[in-house]
């Protein structure tokens, strides 16, 4: 690489986004510290911070990779993670654990390939849809949509993991809507979606008895307090409980007292707002905000239709994962594991967040290029 090339991937790399993603990343280690302080967990900060690390090397190799090349690569991926996934199923490959096979055993780690395939898909989606031009979409470049993101839809919900098989909607729903859907074709397949949802939850075939009792569970969680409704209940009282100011680090009642379930992962933000209160939790969702909007403001400059594409694909799965995972916490969204972006402890999860981080600082510091 040139010096020349070297001082201008520099120059327009978005530092103040990083910024933004270490000092939110610090709060989760310094909050999965605190929360696993007196349980069998402890010790896992020290692991959350390797995955930042390697994180951050992951995001600074792919960000200095063009993402037309990522796009020309793109199909090979997906054919490697339908793979993957295809294998997760097979027994004797497949590592199976609390009831769900999610994951592949390689050595002492876990690796659950559904993660990846969310990065691979905002690719897929965004190459797709660039492909078409921005032009009307037909009902058969709709139908194609579908079933790209379709086939591995399906293949996450057998293991069954029904929160990660959610992430995927929304970068189907973010390239519809930039690829150029019309009104007519947005009403007839969001009435044809509300007929197919209403067929899966009647069918008994595709949803299981715990995932419905988890769906349910939220709208009055005080009827099965010990059952279905008990992480509900556990996080509203820590959030409640937080107050203003919080109860301080390491001293959340809640947390502390093993009342609350998993809380340096799932629940994490109802662990940090118990210990930093309204304040504190006011404080994470604007930097949160201020992520997205930076991520936003860097698709309006990209240099073409598939960096933009790239880039919204990934805000919304951000987006998505931050409303689902924080409507939980405060009883508003029904509990389904989807975790808190750069918050939640999961090497997966971070390791994903900052590739898709790094694909949108690759479109960025390439916005200038013809």
């Amino acid at each position: 690489m040139s010096p020349r090339m070297r001082i201008f991937s520099f120059r327009e790399f978005d530092w103040a986004l990083l910024a933004m993603v270490l000092l939110l990343c610090t709060l989760s280690v310094l909050e999965i510290y605190s929360a696993t302080l007196h349980t069998k967990y402890v010790g896992f900060h020290t692991k959350q911070s390797l995955w930042i690390g390697g994180g951050l090397v992951a995001m600074f190799i792919f960000s200095k990779i063009d993402y037309h090349r990522l796009l020309d690569w793109a199909p090979w991926a997906y054919g490697v993670c339908l793979v993957g996934l295809a294998a997760v199923l097979v027994p004797g490959i497949g590592h199976k654990a609390l009831g769900a096979r999610r994951w592949i055993k390689a050595g002492p780690m876990l690796f659950q390939p559904s993660e990846w395939v969310k990065l691979v898909l905002v690719l897929i989606v965004a190459r797709y849809f660039a492909n078409l031009g921005g032009r009307g979409l037909t009902w058969k470049d709709i139908f194609k949509a579908f079933v790209l993101v379709g086939i591995p839809m399906l293949l996450v919900i057998k293991e069954p993991d029904l929160g990660t098989t959610l992430t995927y909607a929304p970068i189907l729903i973010a390239g519809l809507f930039f690829g150029g859907i019309n009104i007519r074709q947005t009403v007839i397949i969001s009435t044809a979606c509300l007929v197919l949802v209403a067929g899966a939850w009647t069918s008994g075939k595709i949803l299981k008895p715990y995932q419905k009792a988890r769906l349910t569970s939220f709208v009055n969680p005080s009827n099965d307090p010990r059952g279905a409704g008990y992480q509900l209940l556990q996080s509203e009282i820590a959030v409640g409980a937080g107050g203003v100011w919080g109860q301080g680090a390491a001293k959340g009642t809640q947390t502390q007292g093993n009342f609350l379930p998993i809380p340096h992962a799932d629940f994490i933000f109802a662990a940090f707002s118990e210990e930093h209160g309204f304040v504190g939790a006011l404080f994470v969702l604007l930097l949160y905000f201020s992520i997205l909007m930076r991520l936003i403001q860097n698709a309006q400059t990209a240099a073409d239709l598939s960096g933009s594409l790239i880039i919204m694909g990934v805000v919304a799965v951000l987006t998505f994962q931050i409303l689902v995972n924080v409507g939980m916490v405060i009883g508003f969204m029904p509990v389904t594991g989807i975790p808190l972006p750069l918050m939640s402890y999961g090497g997966s999860s971070v390791l994903f967040t900052f590739l898709a981080l790094g694909a949108a600082m690759n479109v960025r510091m390439r916005r200038f290029v013809n």
